[in-house]
């Protein structure tokens, strides 16, 4: 089969994926409203295209952070990528470093972050975050993260507590006995027991953070414009707008929407990327056009990997990237 845009590659991991496995990676909260408004958002955004612009030759290379990538489409934090191919997070770092390009690689990836580092050296890696309550594992964990190279850390800010994804709950899911969270395995020797994460989590775990690194530090799970404000009065270097794929609260706006105030409240202060919903380089060319230096993919980036691995993900990346520079030309 031709895969020729992102939907082949969600085609494909649906027939092929274990259905425990789909089903977690395809969950949305409750009644999977946001999940869904977050593409459907893209599709009710028009162009105004303008004709006769020279675009012979288009540049398409940003920075983020100071280091350049080759187009503005990163692959945002997700986890437990070895339910999706057998190399999991090795893979995913494979191919972004070949498509030079950001990996933001999660606290609960199911390789150690010495083994994301080992298979691309010299490789764009954000490090994510989730606070526990055992905030020496926490610390711990940026400052390896940090003495291994990854080049900047993205605090999750939306959950406090998992939010209810019904499909996970009715199959029970949890990491088959050979996958483990690799990075907390000496913190929670057992496996992570459940509401680990802290809730009482504020803004002030910001001034500490700071204090345990010189890292940039990134939020993601930001929606309004008052806590855009606060994310920049408390000192962080990005913004990811996200709703966490919808998989946190139901019934939130759809990040391409929450964009718009948040690039208007931070006034280039910060730089402001967005994740959620991206499924065509139109989309990609909209979330720019709307205020964002950058996009980040969460399902798509495993759907290639469930495909071939680090050869599904370069597709995948590729697409966009085609799609992005041709929407661009015929925008003018």
């Amino acid at each position: 089969m031709a895969m020729v845009c992102l939907s082949d590659f969600e085609s494909y991991a649906k027939k092929y994926l274990p259905k425990i496995a789909w089903d977690y990676f395809a969950a949305g909260a409750d009644d999977c409203t946001t999940r869904d408004e977050n593409i459907l958002a893209y599709k009710r955004i028009r162009f105004r295209p303008r004709m006769l612009q020279d675009v012979s030759v288009m540049d398409i290379r940003i920075k983020i952070l100071g280091t350049e990538i080759s187009f503005p489409v990163g692959i945002a934090p997700t986890g437990f990528h070895q339910l999706a191919w057998p190399d999991g997070e090795k893979s995913t770092a494979r191919a972004a470093r070949a498509m030079n390009t950001c990996y933001i690689a999660s606290t609960y990836s199911t390789c150690t972050l010495e083994e994301i580092s080992a298979a691309a050296p010299g490789g764009l890696r954000w490090f994510q975050l989730y606070i526990h309550r055992n905030r020496a594992a926490s610390q711990q964990l940026v400052q390896w993260a940090e003495a291994l190279g990854f080049q900047a850390l993205v605090l999750t800010a939306d959950l406090p507590y998992t939010g209810k994804r019904r499909d996970d709950v009715r199959n029970g899911f949890r990491l088959p006995p050979h996958m483990k969270v690799k990075n907390l395995e000496q913190a929670f020797e057992y496996g992570l027991p459940p509401n680990s994460l802290d809730p009482s989590v504020t803004w002030n775990d910001i001034y500490w953070l700071r204090s345990l690194t010189r890292l940039p530090i990134v939020i993601k799970g930001i929606l309004t414009r008052e806590d855009a404000e606060l994310a920049v009065r408390h000192g962080v270097q990005g913004i990811i707008v996200s709703n966490h794929g919808g998989r946190q609260l139901d019934e939130g706006p759809a990040t391409i929407d929450a964009l718009v105030e948040v690039v208007e409240a931070v006034r280039d202060r910060v730089e402001v990327y967005v994740d959620g919903g991206i499924r065509k380089g139109s989309d990609v060319l909209k979330a720019l056009a709307l205020g964002a230096k950058c996009v980040f993919i969460g399902r798509p980036a495993l759907w290639g990997l469930a495909y071939k691995g680090e050869e599904g993900l370069q597709d995948v990346l590729r697409i966009l990237q085609d799609e992005f520079r041709l929407s661009m030309a015929l925008a003018g």
